[in-house]
């Protein structure tokens, strides 16, 4: 089994690039967040652009990312994959230094992240913020910075767990979904099959319940039109689905999807 976790909203309690916009970037970063609510834009090239407008110093951007809080049961949940040895690998279409410092400050830099590269670069005495697309795909349907159907593909059982609208293209792809917020939505809209959460306290319990099964209903080896046939109680109506926030959460009506 191998696990695939967004970061906003999901593993986050903030929306991280949000967050540093607001602190730190030229107001024109709302008229292009605009442009890629209107469809104008893909994810890609409008966090491209916003980042290229944040004036900060690296200290200020750490410092503010000190503020940001996770889920307070992840670490848990990373300590309960690692104990029945399923990887677990943090797919964001966010920024991969704010993800990175966020999870270096609980403990968590080893988790393998794939996100939207950031780079930095002394001009003037100031700091110039760069933006690159490294896990891209030409033909992807949102033109995102990341491209989670590619990145979900697995030999092992595959689990996502995701909030919003930058996982809306890859949640018919894993074998397992945990879904809330308008990641909810929108797989009760389109038939998906998934089971509610509102913490990742939920996803462990969940997870731990199939460990202890798992050779008896042969979860972990079967196809997937087998696998989620029997075990999981989908949209369990004890994990209602919640309303999420940032660009993963609030953001996933709009109709594009992509970013976080």
């Amino acid at each position: 089994m191998h696990v695939f976790c967004d970061f906003d909203g999901t593993v986050s309690i903030e929306d991280a690039t949000d967050f540093i916009l607001t602190r730190f970037a030229a107001p024109e970063w709302e008229n292009i967040e605009e442009e890629w609510k209107q469809g104008a834009i893909g994810s890609a090239e409008c966090m491209q652009r916003q980042i290229s407008l944040i004036h900060a110093t690296r200290q200020e951007i750490d410092k503010a990312l000190d503020e940001i809080s996770i889920d307070p049961g992840f670490p848990a949940f990373v300590d309960f994959c690692r104990a029945q040895g399923f990887p677990v690998t943090v797919i964001s279409d966010g920024v991969d230094y704010f993800i990175e410092q966020i999870l270096a400050r609980h403990h968590l830099e080893c988790l393998p992240v794939s996100a939207n590269r950031l780079t930095m670069s002394g001009i003037n005495g100031d700091t110039a913020y760069h933006l690159s697309c490294p896990h891209s795909e030409p033909t992807c349907a949102s033109a995102a910075g990341v491209c989670k159907c590619r990145a979900v593909k697995s030999p092992d059982m595959s689990v996502y767990i995701g909030d919003g609208r930058s996982d809306f293209c890859v949640s018919d792809k894993p074998d397992l979904v945990f879904a809330k917020g308008k990641l909810a939505e929108y797989c009760a809209d389109h038939g998906i099959r998934f089971i509610a959460y509102q913490q990742f306290t939920d996803v462990t319990d969940a997870l731990r319940d199939s460990a202890a099964c798992a050779a008896k209903l042969n979860l972990l080896t079967t196809t997937r039109s087998a696998s989620i046939a029997r075990p999981w109680t989908w949209r369990s109506a004890a994990w209602p689905a919640t309303s999420g926030a940032g660009r993963g959460g609030s953001r996933s009506g709009d109709p594009i999807p992509g970013r976080s």
